[in-house]
């Protein structure tokens, strides 16, 4: 560890794989809950997928996946594993391009770049030989989690959206000030985080000056700067996922290709719960939309109070009593066989599940 820190100190960016490996083990070793931790290996390109397991060998309930946001890697769910793996395996993974997952390059098309990431799923979830599971995603997460479900729904049970980006379409964006036109135009060329790797040794700083409230948040388990440190060291190495986020975005960071347009592909049978921050920066309209759009579907909105875009750490406590809630209502069930339309790639059921249509239920404050 003594040469990895004074390796560390030769470079502009005070970071190194070691060091976000003794970070993310700081918080690791607040869970109470048994886990096992793994690099899964996706074959077909190379790649290797970091994989976190709690609660493992639980058979009893369906298994609940996590997919971080940008930026994010599987340490910023500590506050909420053991409660989720109460009763089920939980399985949260860093996605392809961020945390300790491989870091390759990602084309600039918005499609092939939001491709790549659900391959990446795909294929993990064949390695980890997973039949069926709840899919939870935050933010950018919650974008790859909708994408893939579109794609491969027979694995799906219910689908969760934590504060999701990209929904929202173009069309119903709020104008935007010129001012705040202009500084994306010109900030555009540039990877979002792109700031906090050429500040190099004042990096770590500018986490904790634009992210104070990060240490109020995680009280409850770190009491230090573990998860500033935990952050910079995601986020400071070269970017891939990050990359991947820009080429997936227009100049003021909506979706290229919004998901609330494809929405629609996911079948009906598959239900989707939307949970977010009252006070959040994401506005829930989109979420209204989609409970229109599929209205022969069970679409469920939930408002947590108090809680901005980080939803499930700002007020954990409710985040993770909602999320409990959805599970314990998820059954398992022997898989549908579907099949790929020749006019599309949503895919569609054979046989039908024998339920009949689901209830919708709105919790907000709206």
């Amino acid at each position: 560890m003594a040469s990895a820190t004074r390796e560390c100190s030769l470079r502009w960016r005070p970071t190194s794989n070691a060091m976000l490996e003794d970070t993310e083990k700081k918080i690791l070793q607040c869970l109470s809950s048994n886990y096992e931790i793994k690099f899964v290996n996706l074959p077909t390109k190379k790649y290797n997928i970091w994989t976190l397991t709690v609660n493992p060998g639980c058979t009893d309930n369906v298994p609940l996946v996590l997919l971080h946001g940008m930026g994010g890697g599987i340490g910023l769910w500590i506050l909420n594993l053991d409660e989720l793996a109460k009763d089920r395996t939980v399985h949260a993974i860093d996605v392809l391009g961020f945390g300790r997952s491989s870091r390759p390059g990602f084309s600039r098309n918005a499609g092939r770049a939001e491709s790549k990431f659900v391959e990446s799923v795909e294929e993990w979830r064949k390695q980890m030989e997973l039949e069926e599971f709840i899919l939870l995603g935050h933010s950018l997460g919650g974008f790859i989690s909708s994408s893939y479900t579109i794609k491969y729904p027979n694995c799906v049970r219910h689908l969760i959206l934590a504060d999701p980006w990209g929904f929202p379409g173009k069309s119903e964006v709020r104008e935007i000030p010129m001012k705040y036109r202009v500084i994306a135009t010109i900030a555009k060329p540039f990877n979002p985080l792109a700031i906090m790797r050429v500040a190099g040794p004042w990096g770590p700083d500018l986490i904790k000056r634009f992210r104070g409230d990060l240490h109020e948040k995680f009280l409850g388990k770190l009491q230090d700067d573990t998860i500033y440190d935990y952050i910079y060291h995601c986020n400071a190495r070269a970017p891939s996922g990050e990359s991947a986020f820009r080429a997936m975005s227009d100049k003021l960071g909506r979706a290229t290709n919004p998901m609330v347009d494809r929405i629609q592909q996911i079948h009906n049978d598959i239900a989707i719960t939307m949970i977010h921050g009252e006070n959040s920066w994401i506005k829930r309209d989109a979420a209204y939309q989609v409970k229109e759009i599929r209205k022969d579907s069970n679409v469920d909105i939930k408002v947590i109070s108090d809680a901005g875009h980080h939803v499930y750490a700002d007020e954990w406590d409710a985040f993770n009593q909602t999320v409990q809630n959805i599970c314990r209502g998820v059954k398992h069930k022997q898989k549908l066989e579907y099949s790929v339309p020749e006019s599309g790639s949503a895919m569609m059921p054979q046989q039908s599940s024998g339920q009949g249509k689901h209830l919708l239920v709105v919790e907000s404050n709206l």
